[in-house]
């Protein structure tokens, strides 16, 4: 069996964006990388196109010349998969069609030995499926890299059905020497981190569609009240309409239509209209981006409130109950409390305070709530009643995703975290956050959610039920 040792011949298969970044994080690591692409000249084209940008980190003072010609003499065009017959590891990164990759793999079980590992950098196709039609499918896995991948620590290693457990390891080993985190995951659909990451855009797309508020006020609340480095409206614009939408379509018809990964009818709206996002010019906004929240105006003193009171994170302010969502409307908690009612959407310490006021709310008692906030030196969003609101919806439709992705053994609860903060950059692995929010909040939010909707999409899973339980029951 292949050891994968420092000194091992890497073969890519595909020398697009991702094949080529792989065979430079490869030879860069002190590995011969042979590159084949079915078109002609491809290759070639790609290692002058690394050759490119080592020479800018050369100019920038991040990597000396000596280093950048060593890794371009470990760098061979193949003519033909016959080329690739001394590879001890093959990484293929072609189209994400199924019958491509089998064809790539079965052509190498051809001229490559038996123990020649073979790993597909696929983001969505099933690593069992690839590895059904192969000669020793044990030696099949998924190596799934993160674009930019000289840039991006994370990497997802993939065991299908057959995936000898020791080859897993193995390339495990492989990503560290690399500089890379690799995190395991068994073979399900988007892996960890593209099933986990779809409440992200998902959330903000229905808060979108129902008019909640504008898209820049949506990205704040996720930016700066949350911490996410991006709104994801913007970031959709970033990836790419289509890119994102296709993403979403595949998680959700790869779950049974699933109602938790529904895509969304606007997003489709602007790639019918090839409205793609910033390499088009126009997505959710006009590139390049210049949207601003329109946040409250500074309020004057004469909206000062005359009395207030705080009872754990309850503030009363002349009358006017002010509370952070629990997933009801601020219209319900008011029928209830029959008290005027502003929620907030406060997860973290920030400088923005999100505000849904209810029905009964007059213009002059939000002012008085505004000014309250804006005093303290924040900014303040005000955004229509929403139930769950922005910030709070959307982390607790991540940790209710992670925790099923948990409980149905795709990965460890460390390795979904990492996989989070470093394939998508979330300020927190959505599991600690979920501890950190407290299991309970985040299961009354959903439970809340899911009795005014009506809706499968916010059923909690059974494991934030067992663990909203434990934790009661430490407190008492």
């Amino acid at each position: 069996m292949s050891m994968l040792t420092p000194d091992a011949v890497i073969a890519v298969i595909g020398s697009g964006t991702m094949g080529a970044g792989i065979a430079q994080v490869a030879a860069s690591a002190g590995h011969a990388v042979w590159l084949y692409d079915i078109q002609p000249g491809a290759a070639k084209r790609a290692i002058d196109g690394i050759d490119t940008a080592l020479s800018a980190r050369v100019a920038k003072g991040k990597l000396d010349d000596a280093s950048r010609q060593s890794t371009l003499a470990r760098l061979h065009p193949a003519e033909t998969l016959a080329d690739l017959a001394q590879a001890e590891l093959v990484i293929e990164a072609a189209a994400e069609q199924i019958d491509i990759k089998q064809a790539i793999f079965r052509d190498l079980a051809a001229v490559c030995g038996a123990d020649t590992v073979f790993a597909s950098n696929t983001s969505s196709i099933s690593i069992t499926a690839i590895a059904s039609g192969i000669s020793h499918p044990a030696r099949v896995v998924g190596l799934h890299f993160f674009n930019p991948a000289p840039v991006m620590k994370l990497v997802e290693v993939v065991s299908g059905l057959e995936t000898s457990p020791e080859i897993a390891e193995r390339l495990c080993e492989l990503a560290l020497r690399w500089g890379k985190q690799p995190v395991r995951c068994h073979s399900t659909p988007g892996f960890i981190v593209n099933r986990v990451a779809r409440p992200f855009y998902a959330e903000a797309w229905r808060a979108l569609e129902e008019q909640v508020a504008p898209a820049a006020a949506i990205d704040a609340a996720l930016r700066e009240g949350a911490g996410f480095p991006m709104g994801p409206l913007a970031l959709t614009d970033l990836i790419g309409q289509d890119v994102n939408f296709a993403v979403t379509c595949s998680v959700f018809n790869a779950f049974w239509q699933e109602r938790r990964f529904l895509p969304s009818l606007t997003q489709q709206e602007l790639v019918l209209g090839k409205r793609l996002g910033k390499k088009t010019g126009q997505g959710v906004y006009r590139w390049p981006l210049e949207a601003k929240p329109e946040y409250q105006p500074q309020m004057s003193e004469e909206f000062a409130a005359k009395q207030v009171t705080q009872s754990g994170k309850t503030l009363e302010l002349d009358g006017i109950v002010v509370a952070i969502t629990n997933g009801m409307t601020a219209t319900a908690m008011s029928a209830e409390l029959k008290r005027p009612v502003v929620l907030r959407d406060r997860l973290a310490e920030s400088a923005l305070e999100v505000l849904a006021p209810s029905a009964s709310v007059t213009p002059q008692q939000l002012a008085k709530v505004t000014h309250y906030f804006q005093r303290q030196g924040n900014q303040v969003l005000v955004i229509n009643d929403y139930p769950g609101m922005l910030a709070w919806r959307t982390v607790a439709m991540l940790a209710n995703e992670a925790l099923d992705a948990l409980q149905k053994g795709v990965a460890g609860e460390a390795d979904i975290d990492t996989a989070m903060q470093l394939g998508v950059n979330y300020p927190q692995g959505p599991l600690a956050w979920g501890a950190r929010l407290g299991w309970q909040n985040v299961l009354t939010l959903l439970e809340n959610l899911q009795r005014h909707y009506g809706e499968e999409r916010y059923r909690p899973t059974s494991l934030l039920r067992q663990r909203a339980l434990l934790e009661n029951q430490h407190e008492h």
